[in-house]
């Protein structure tokens, strides 16, 4: 495997970085005071749309979509190393248009979208102008097994009719989501249990969507985008807003998640990167008990631990950004729950660290380092737990493993 990048990667590596650095880094604490004491916190800072306007017209747009007609044409394995820059702040996959959850939902419109609900809800997030959320997870059932959820949709005439509740629906907080894909059971009695679900395109301001309360993660209510809790009452919708067909939800929703897991590692790798780069500087700068923190045995141990586990997982990300790349998603399914199970962890553990050599300062809304580790702790739990990744990797192993010893003795 050769994973040396190719030049017009690097090109756009130092193009990312280099606008972070020059343009987002210099306000990134005024971003985040804005939106934690504003007057109005669920309202988007104008910074952040000014940013988004100059890296579309620099040509840092939608560089995460690997259809060329859409987006820049990338390969999993180009995009990797700049969601990696990205992940280095809050702000940064959204400056190039390539935050989730529109990530995902524009990929679901790109591969299984008709031509209308192309034009009608593709092309303004694509151009940046709308945001969307992505409707699954519910309260009252264990929403990892997807088979599980109970929000109806039921067709009636021209319109489907949805009822249910979905709650850590991130993204529709925002003033700027006016767009959901709202997984249900369409067909809750058929044999075939993964034919059972459909995903539907509902607008926000549909009658009977009712957003109750923003949920929090740890306290934090990640305004302005929020994690809604939603219940859809009687909502009604054309039938012509059903992506691919009744009883294709569950194949939209696998089609989905794949790219969506690995972007994630991504972006944690890079929030790694950062909380190392930080606890490097505060061991090298704070002195305690007479000397620097660095010249401490237990600080370098965490500071070399912490940089083999951040290149363990940089290296797993990109041989399954690789392996997508040559045999699609369904072929590399192993590497992407490996990668999603080693890269949350690995981030939670390094920028814990981190928080620990920062000591209380490590805990305030001061540094970067509060804001990774609640993401990074969030995805050990989206797009499939830890141990739903662990269940189905070892499954697969144990059967592979059983089979080949079989056929060796016979």
């Amino acid at each position: 495997m050769e994973f040396e990048y190719s030049d017009r990667t690097k090109q756009l590596m130092k193009q990312v970085q280099g606008f972070l650095d020059t343009h987002l880094f210099p306000i990134e604490n005024t971003l985040n005071e804005a939106i934690e004491n504003g007057e109005d916190r669920w309202t988007i800072p104008p910074q952040i749309e000014e940013l988004k306007a100059l890296a579309k017209e620099q040509g840092l747009w939608n560089l995460f979509l690997p259809e060329s007609d859409y987006g820049a044409g990338l390969s999993n394995l180009e995009y990797a190393p700049l969601a990696e820059i990205m992940g280095r702040t809050r702000f940064g996959s959204e400056i190039f248009n390539c935050s989730a959850p529109d990530t995902g939902n524009m990929e679901v419109l790109v591969r299984y979208g008709s031509e209308e609900q192309k034009k009608r809800w593709l092309e303004p997030l694509l151009a940046g102008e709308i945001r969307s959320a992505f409707a699954m997870t519910e309260p009252d059932v264990a929403s990892c097994d997807a088979t599980n959820i109970e929000t109806s949709i039921v067709r009636d005439g021209d319109e489907y009719v949805i009822n249910g509740r979905k709650w850590y629906i991130s993204g529709a907080c925002d003033p700027r989501c006016e767009i959901m894909i709202v997984m249900g059971k369409s067909d809750p009695d058929n044999d075939n249990k993964y034919v059972q679900q459909s995903q539907v395109l509902v607008p926000m301001n549909t009658p009977g969507v009712n957003v109750v309360r923003p949920m929090k993660v740890f306290g934090n209510d990640d305004a302005p985008e929020g994690h809604a809790d939603i219940v859809f009452d009687n909502v009604r919708v054309p039938a012509e807003n059903i992506i691919l067909g009744e009883g294709r939800g569950f194949e939209i929703a696998q089609g989905r998640l794949g790219p969506g897991r690995i972007h994630h590692c991504m972006r944690l790798v890079g929030a790694a990167q950062r909380a190392l780069e930080m606890m490097c500087v505060r061991a090298e700068t704070r002195v305690a008990f007479g000397r620097p923190l660095s010249k401490q045995g237990s600080v370098r141990e965490a500071i070399a631990k912490s940089y083999c586990e951040i290149e363990q997982a940089r290296l797993l990300t990109l041989k399954a950004a690789d392996q997508m790349d040559r045999l699609g998603n369904k072929g590399a399914k192993s590497l992407i729950s490996m990668i999603k199970i080693v890269a949350p962890q690995m981030a939670c553990d390094v920028i814990d660290r981190a928080m620990q050599i920062h000591g209380a300062m490590g805990l305030s809304q001061d540094t970067f380092l509060p804001q990774a580790y609640q993401m990074a702790r969030v995805v050990r739990l989206a797009d499939g737990p830890d141990e739903v990744h662990m269940m189905q990797l070892g499954r697969g192993l144990a059967a592979g493993y059983a089979g080949a010893y079989a056929a060796m003795s016979r």
